[in-house]
């Protein structure tokens, strides 16, 4: 389920652009109960320094040369948030463009993990549930957002925006 690199969703920023996409993988960290449903997922904030600082994300960051993306998503959750990662599952992936970059960005569902969470970023972190609490949310966050409420039927709103891109 991918959207058309040129079809601009309520939720892009801008109009699509030409330039060259960074790969980017990202872990949508899932908890499950006993009987496998899915729950509780983790937002974690962009730390200061970073272009929107502040704003709430699924955790992950670039590929680099020669990796893949299981591997980007591995390295990058030990070094923003300590922990190892078991097996990341494919998802969906969505092409945003921003002022500063265009990004295409891999989601992977991961439901096992092991250490202590540690943002080592300075970041904070929130067990969310729909509609998510914490503000404001990563334009890039919002269709992760949407594909989690129509898999869990859930009506209505995912999150708080004042420009109403739900």
């Amino acid at each position: 389920m991918s959207a058309t690199p040129n079809e601009r969703k309520s939720y892009h920023v801008m109009e699509p652009t030409d330039r060259v996409p960074v790969e980017v993988a990202v872990g949508v960290l899932i908890e499950r109960d006993a009987q496998g449903r899915e729950g509780r997922f983790l937002l974690t904030s962009r730390p200061e320094g970073k272009v929107y600082a502040g704003h709430w994300e699924f955790p992950g960051g670039k590929l680099e040369a020669g990796e893949t993306v299981e591997q980007a998503l591995r390295r990058e959750l030990i070094e923003e948030i300590g922990i190892t990662i078991g097996e990341a599952h494919p998802w969906q992936t969505e092409v945003m463009d921003y002022p500063h970059a265009r990004v295409r960005l891999h989601f992977c569902k991961v439901y096992t993990w092991e250490g202590a969470f540690e943002m080592r970023e300075g970041q904070h972190m929130a067990w969310q549930t729909l509609p998510v609490d914490v503000v404001p949310v990563l334009p890039g966050t919002v269709p992760v957002l949407q594909w989690l409420a129509a898999e869990r039927a859930h009506p209505g709103l995912t999150h708080q925006s004042p420009a109403s891109d739900d």
